[in-house]
């Protein structure tokens, strides 16, 4: 607390403490009293008044500073009433009774709001491996259809499986720590999965994949790498081009490993590019091309950055995008 503000707090008080010590001296000059006697009243009191100002003024400066030194020692502020002792006076006492009920409240609603939505997270992860089986008896029924029909419908239950795994990892994007291992990996048994498991949509949308470079050990979750990489393969299929190539090369930047995504499709906007990472965005093309959800590279930033890696993307309008992965040197993990 500044002094200016403790003096504006004050105030009133101040002047009519004034007003009434001038009265008083205007009073006992009326009575006869000496004026000698009146200066010497008058400047005693305001001595002792200016003095218990000041000592008002330390002691609450000291209040302060000793309640911020407690808030900043604190990991969880909302603590903070907890963990204050006891009030120096009852008004003191009376808040931080007061603060005390509302942190109680504020933790018990927090609480309720965890436990609901932990609720509904088991209840996606449930719902997903349920989803899982009658995908799988449809993939196989398709086998016994004529080929065009089951290459249509093997790439739209890939699609449907798509959207299915990337609901389940949205519900554990808030807590992934609880479900990824660190350990080395090989960045061409990684891109092998990853195009595996999007064969059907590949071929569907006609995409030639192009592997280089890619004998380099890394230290990441296998899992979840290889889901980033598919959100990528799904884009280049979602906006490709007429002829639609995707290539996936790797390089070592010193005690680092880069990965690129690279296609030829259509491009993303200038001015959109520092948006595409945003929860439910989808651009111009994702309104042109439709099926869009605007959740593939919002989830591939956050699953990235909770793994120590860096991703960027460079695109232009017309003439493809590039994604790149940075995975983190073993002696940067944690």
């Amino acid at each position: 607390m500044t002094v200016c503000a403790f003096l504006s707090d004050r105030l009133r008080q101040i002047a009519a403490r004034m007003f009434f010590a001038a009265a008083a001296c205007f009073f006992l000059c009326l009575t006869g009293t000496q004026t000698g006697i009146v200066v010497l009243l008058g400047s005693i009191w305001g001595l002792v008044f200016l003095g218990g100002q000041v000592i008002d003024y330390l002691r609450i400066r000291s209040r302060l500073q000793e309640l911020e030194s407690i808030m900043d020692g604190l990991d969880k502020k909302y603590l903070f009433a907890e963990c204050v002792p006891g009030g120096r006076d009852a008004y003191e006492r009376c808040l931080l009774e007061l603060s005390r009920r509302a942190g109680r409240a504020m933790i018990a609603a927090v609480s309720d709001a965890e436990a609901a939505r932990k609720a509904y997270r088991e209840y996606v992860e449930s719902w997903v491996h349920e989803m899982k089986t009658p995908i799988t008896a449809a993939g196989l029924i398709c086998r016994n259809i004529d080929a065009g029909n089951r290459r249509k419908l093997s790439g739209e239950l890939a699609q449907i499986e798509a959207h299915v795994e990337r609901a389940l990892f949205y519900a554990r994007a808030e807590s992934p720590e609880k479900d990824f291992m660190i350990c080395q990996v090989n960045l061409e048994e990684l891109a092998a999965q990853a195009i595996g498991q999007y064969r059907a949509l590949l071929i569907q949308s006609g995409i030639r994949v192009e592997t280089r470079d890619l004998e380099q050990t890394v230290y990441t979750d296998s899992k979840w790498t290889v889901f980033i990489l598919g959100q990528l393969l799904q884009n280049a299929a979602r906006y490709r081009s007429e002829e639609p190539v995707v290539t996936v090369w790797a390089r070592k930047l010193g005690t680092q490993v880069q990965l690129a995504v690279q296609d030829n499709g259509i491009g993303i906007a200038e001015h959109e590019l520092p948006r595409v990472f945003e929860r439910g965005y989808t651009g111009s093309n994702g309104r042109i091309r439709g099926g869009s959800t605007g959740m593939g590279l919002y989830l591939c930033r956050k699953l990235t950055e909770r793994l120590g890696m860096d991703l960027r993307i460079a695109s232009e309008s017309g003439c493809g995008t590039t994604v790149t992965i940075t995975f983190p040197a073993k002696g940067n993990l944690t």
